[in-house]
């Protein structure tokens, strides 16, 4: 079992456990026995969103037959259920196996509730190449390395956010990593991000194309640009 999934059984005060939502989103997953098939799809769901890092994430399992009083306090009616807390609060809830819903909510509580967390760079090291990457970095307040140019995109991953940033009007300047290999291996490295596209606000690295593409389906990637 993931480590950031824990079962009631192991620590029967749930008190402990919802301290952590003011750090993370905290998933409750009520479920049964007789729905184990169902609980089962639903802890995949949950166990993805927290291998993808797009939010810190704690689940809770908790056996609606054993612990009765908790899903009284919570009116749990269908099982499973899926109640999603955030700073102690309820934040929303998944009632049955509705997995696109689960994930949804699960990224939106994450944006909303904890801010983004961009990835800074070390400072030993400074070189030639990471001067000059730094320098690139910094060109323009959003800067965008990837394959092709904004007029010419060369590969679907660049096209995808390409629409993506034009759809929000957003201003920025591209790097064509396919021109300069030296810069594609370097900020690799410098990054610890080993794909492109990548995205950069104020020299700090925002994430690729999903991260950029679930920011904007929850409604936080122009706060995420500091366009508002």
């Amino acid at each position: 079992m993931n480590s950031h999934m824990v079962n009631i059984d192991v620590d029967p005060s749930l008190e402990n456990h919802l301290k952590k939502s003011n750090d993370s989103v905290l998933v409750l997953h009520f479920w049964a026995n007789f729905q184990a098939q169902k609980s089962r799809q639903i802890n995949d769901v949950v166990d993805e969103a927290i291998k993808t890092k797009v939010a810190p994430i704690e689940c809770v399992l908790i056996d609606v037959e054993k612990y009765k009083e908790i899903a009284e306090k919570y009116k749990i009616e269908t099982i499973p259920t899926c109640v999603i807390i955030c700073k102690e609060q309820e934040y929303g809830r998944v009632d049955g196996c509705d997995n696109s819903q689960l994930m949804k909510l699960m990224k939106e509580a994450g944006f909303k509730n904890f801010p983004l967390q961009v990835r800074k760079f070390p400072e030993e090291g400074d070189n030639d190449l990471n001067s000059r990457l730094k320098s690139l970095l910094n060109k323009s307040k959003i800067m965008v390395f990837m394959k092709g140019t904004k007029e010419n995109p060369r590969c679907k991953f660049t096209r995808a956010l390409l629409e993506i940033l034009n759809g929000i009007q957003a201003e920025f300047e591209a790097f064509d990593i396919l021109e300069d290999e030296e810069v594609r291996q370097g900020l690799k490295a410098l990054s610890n991000w080993p794909t492109y596209p990548q995205v950069y606000v104020n020299g700090s690295l925002i994430g690729g194309l999903d991260i950029i593409r679930e920011l904007n389906e929850v409604g936080e990637l122009k706060s995420a640009f500091l366009m508002e």
